[in-house]
């Protein structure tokens, strides 16, 4: 059965790894739409669609955190008949993670890995961005400065009309996320971000590692907040192909796969496994 909140780019149903991925603040989930050529025939690309913006619009956008990643945890419950790795950017990585923590308490449904971008960890707490509250001018300054969005395209008023309030909402219910404590995910945990974010620094990024039993890693690419639309996204999307191919062909050498299961030691990590700059 078809789900408003997934869209698959294209539809593989014979696919051994779903790669479902959230996108941040304000966006929809065509933003994902380019990564259908970059990954194998092995990966579904099923890009998730909030209320509020795309073929949603006339939906109510949600502007709390429990309500939406409980939905969202209840429609994807549905898609862990094979591996799937959750993957979010900025809002997206904080949504991501808090469904990757309900998929866990729900009978059958596994989450294989948690990849996050240009977000602080949980424990920390929102981006205490207060922007929802702007008057519009100064929300729409707030977003040039941020990057990301094309060169005059909030200009257009019609525009404007339609996706201000989705970005509202979002910032909104960024700015009022609440942590609630709970033990590690127990699956592998990948951070990325870009090095010039200024909405994210490199420590705040490199605490997701508290939320993670199993394999960390942290990598910091050139760019801002979108580092992941840039030249530089592609490295990011070249590592996460790999992981993707790890899951989908088991069979493959170890020899330059990432190691996707590797229990903690209580040894320090170093290198890659803990931080690594390009």
């Amino acid at each position: 059965m078809k789900s408003p909140w997934l869209l698959r780019f294209p539809p593989r149903p014979d696919a051994r790894v779903r790669l479902v991925c959230l996108p941040g603040a304000g966006s929809t989930a065509s933003m994902y739409h380019p990564w259908s050529t970059r990954f194998p025939e092995e990966v579904e690309i099923c890009a998730v669609q909030l209320p509020g913006r795309g073929g949603r619009l006339r939906e109510t956008a949600y502007r709390r955190m429990e309500p939406l990643a409980d939905a969202l945890a209840e429609v994807l419950r549905a898609e862990c008949d094979r591996p799937v790795v959750l993957f979010g950017h900025s809002l997206g990585a904080l949504i991501a993670y808090e469904v990757a923590a309900r998929l866990r308490e729900l009978p059958g449904a596994t989450v294989a890995a948690l990849i996050v971008a240009a977000h602080k960890a949980p424990h920390l707490g929102s981006a205490e961005v207060s922007s929802h509250d702007l008057p519009d001018e100064e929300l729409l300054a707030f977003l040039d400065r941020l990057g990301g969005t094309p060169e005059g395209v909030l200009a257009r008023p019609d525009i404007r009309r339609l996706a201000l309030p989705a970005l509202r909402a979002d910032f909104e219910l960024d700015f009022t996320y609440a942590y609630r404590e709970r033990p590690p995910l127990d699956i592998p945990l990948c951070a990325f971000g870009g090095a010039a974010d200024a909405l994210v620094s490199e420590s705040e990024l490199d605490a997701w590692d508290r939320h993670t039993a199993r394999t960390f890693r942290m990598r910091r690419l050139p760019g801002g907040h979108f580092f992941l639309t840039g030249p530089h996204g592609a490295d990011m999307l070249a590592r996460m192909r790999a992981q993707m191919l790890a899951l989908a062909r088991p069979d493959l050498p170890d020899h330059g796969r990432p190691h996707t299961a590797t229990p903690r030691t209580g040894t320090p990590r170093t290198g890659e496994d803990r931080v690594a700059h390009v």
